[in-house]
């Protein structure tokens, strides 16, 4: 199952704008912005509906222009599982398996490029 999706906009500002009005008929509101100090790299701005964000834009330079695509996983061992076969199968580590507090106290994700470049993720939001 998919958690969450996101992808880089050339004015992080403007884009914002333009999803807060198109989104609303569908329940979705701005639930969560992460600064760029943060993150270390570039601000993020997490739409969504029921508490969850579940739609990102960023800034631009955190994905490098690549798609962001977030699986959820049922436990943390799952996360760590999906990054070995990743990079057994040659991918790339962007963010070994860990704590992303940032984004919230429990969420374990880890990263990796695909062959394309583009940003694929494993996470889980639950407690040990």
């Amino acid at each position: 199952m998919i958690d969450h999706i996101g992808f880089p906009v050339a004015d992080l500002a403007r884009s914002k704008a333009f999803y807060e009005k198109a989104l609303a008929p569908l329940g979705y509101t701005v639930l969560m912005e992460v600064s760029a100090e943060l993150t270390g790299t570039d601000a993020h701005v997490g739409f969504g509906a029921d508490g969850k964000p579940d739609f990102w834009l960023a800034s631009g330079g955190a994905i490098g222009g690549r798609l962001h695509v977030a699986f959820s996983a049922p436990d943390r061992a799952t996360v760590d599982a999906f990054h070995a076969a990743a990079l057994a199968a040659g991918g790339i580590d962007n963010g070994a398996p860990g704590l992303r507090p940032h984004y919230h106290p429990n969420y374990w994700g880890a990263f990796v490029l695909d062959p394309d470049g583009h940003n694929i993720e494993a996470v889980c939001h639950r407690p040990v």
